[in-house]
């Protein structure tokens, strides 16, 4: 099997902070970005899975308004630069501190948005079978205009029970 066409790309949906009412605090222009796929069966371990998910079209997304394009790029990092060997294995505990560190950094986070993240972000990591963290890149790994997200985090979900996986893709801009 193609490794691009081993994952179905279901559905996205974008969280922005700025919706939200931050009355004691600042939304500091961050979001997060997710995109679910559907998992096929006969991957036979997670790091095809992540070959799979780097190889589809739709990880060619720089996150900074243009959508996806045809481009070598991949959030700030040239696409080239990503392998499955960059991701590191994470517990939930540990993928949920990512995000709610980043979510709570400049104060409270609003009772709707707290909701919400529970609901969207929190209970995906918490089934999630497998769940990798983008580790640390080179500096030469980031792409000419890169340097747009001040703080970037992403986080693969991989649940085999429901037969998906998961791109969350956390940042300030």
């Amino acid at each position: 099997m193609e490794p691009a066409s081993a994952l179905v790309h279901l559905d996205s949906s974008f969280i922005n902070f700025r919706d939200f009412d931050f009355t004691k605090g600042a939304h500091g222009y961050r979001w997060i970005d997710t995109k679910r796929f559907r998992l096929p069966a006969d991957l036979p371990d997670d790091r095809d899975v992540l070959a799979a998910l780097i190889a589809h079209p739709q990880f060619r997304d720089t996150y900074d308004g243009a959508g996806v394009q045809d481009w070598p790029r991949h959030g700030r990092w040239w696409l080239d630069r990503i392998t499955p060997g960059t991701y590191r294995p994470v517990d939930d505990a540990a993928a949920s501190d990512v995000i709610r560190t980043w979510a709570e950094q400049y104060g409270a986070v609003p009772e709707p948005l707290r909701s919400r993240l529970r609901r969207e972000i929190h209970a995906p990591i918490r089934t999630a079978t497998g769940r990798y963290l983008l580790g640390r890149l080179p500096e030469d790994a980031v792409h000419d205009y890169g340097p747009v997200h001040v703080d970037y985090h992403e986080l693969v979900l991989i649940d085999r029970t429901a037969a998906a996986l998961t791109l969350l893709v956390a940042a300030d801009d």
